[in-house]
């Protein structure tokens, strides 16, 4: 498969293009408003073809698919482009800015022949895997999730507080604890949510979130701008608990580990290093390959993104809200 990358953000130059060089697969053009700054990300990652506009990279026939990691708030509308150009596409998370819009690309992409994968790569990593399979079929009577994501934003001019792009800590870290807890314990009945501004920059620096189910289960969800680097979440059940560090941006050159205590046996469980965004490419190319659904679609990302509108609107209503 052929690589089109639509803008020079360093989360692609940094991670999705390596993560692509090291499959059988190969980035053949990128795409930037800066043509100078695509020309040296071009040069330093061997990328052949570089086009001054994100239109005249869409219409490259050589391309077979395209990664977007443009600022979230432009996700859907090229993505939109880009299936309008018949091709696939690899877009970070969140793969939209609002439910409205989710509800509205998921319609738009049906029918076509166009394969969509939200880019969430903590999901392809083998640690994650056997957690949610821990929780599905060794836990039981769950009885709480805590998840957190945080780290020091030092930019004062960094997009991710760019409130009309969609920034946030709850649109760039805060998802991925929203979709841990969906997928470990479903959706839930409700939400409260408190999104707070420390910077006065437009758009939240800080959540905080519970869900609450009809299990009596509660999952204490959080993310910051504002705090150290701090990944984590940990799950507590009648029989037994799991915790998990490093837990969403895992490094690729370390091992890692799953730690607990299961009917009462301490549970130790080690992965080798694995790149998670190899493991997502190699995850996006073979639904292309076998003409399956990707495990992070349209209806995931759909999913994810009515609780994150639940945070938004409980925040503004100062309580909680009904989710089903």
């Amino acid at each position: 498969m052929k690589f089109g990358i639509l803008s020079t953000a360093n989360i692609g130059v940094k991670h999705v293009i390596p993560g692509i060089k090291r499959t059988d697969h190969e980035v053949t053009a990128i795409s930037s408003r800066n043509s100078s700054r695509a020309r040296q990300v071009a040069e330093k990652c061997d990328i052949r073809e570089v086009y001054e506009s994100y239109e005249s990279l869409l219409s490259d026939s050589d391309v077979d698919a395209v990664y977007n990691p443009l600022p979230n708030g432009l996700h859907a509308e090229w993505t939109k482009q880009a299936v309008n150009n018949g091709r696939h596409v690899l877009c970070e998370k969140p793969l939209t800015a609002d439910t409205d819009e989710a509800h509205n690309l998921r319609s738009y992409v049906k029918g076509t022949d166009c394969l969509v994968m939200e880019g969430l790569m903590y999901a392809y990593h083998p640690r994650t895997e056997r957690a949610l399979e821990l929780v599905s079929e060794y836990l039981s009577e769950i009885s709480s999730v805590t998840a957190r994501f945080s780290f020091h934003l030092n930019r004062t001019d960094d997009i991710r507080l760019d409130g009309d792009l969609a920034g946030g800590s709850l649109m760039d870290i805060g998802y991925y604890p929203v979709d841990l807890v969906r997928s470990m314990l479903g959706t839930p009945q409700s939400i409260y949510g408190t999104l707070v501004d420390a910077r006065g920059c437009g758009t939240d620096t800080n959540m905080k979130a519970i869900f609450e189910y009809d299990s009596g289960a509660t999952a204490q969800l959080s993310s910051s701008f504002e705090s150290p680097l701090t990944q984590f979440y940990r799950v507590e059940a009648a029989n037994g608990w799991i915790e998990v560090r490093d837990a969403f941006d895992t490094p690729k050159d370390v091992g890692a580990t799953i730690r607990g205590e299961i009917d009462g046996n301490s549970l130790t469980e080690t992965f080798d290093p694995v790149d998670h965004y190899e493991k997502e490419v190699l995850h996006f190319a073979r639904c292309f390959d076998q003409g399956t659904t990707p495990r992070t679609d349209l209806t995931r990302a759909t999913q994810n993104m009515e609780l994150v509108d639940a945070i938004r609107r409980s925040d503004t209503r100062g309580e909680p809200i009904a989710v089903v």
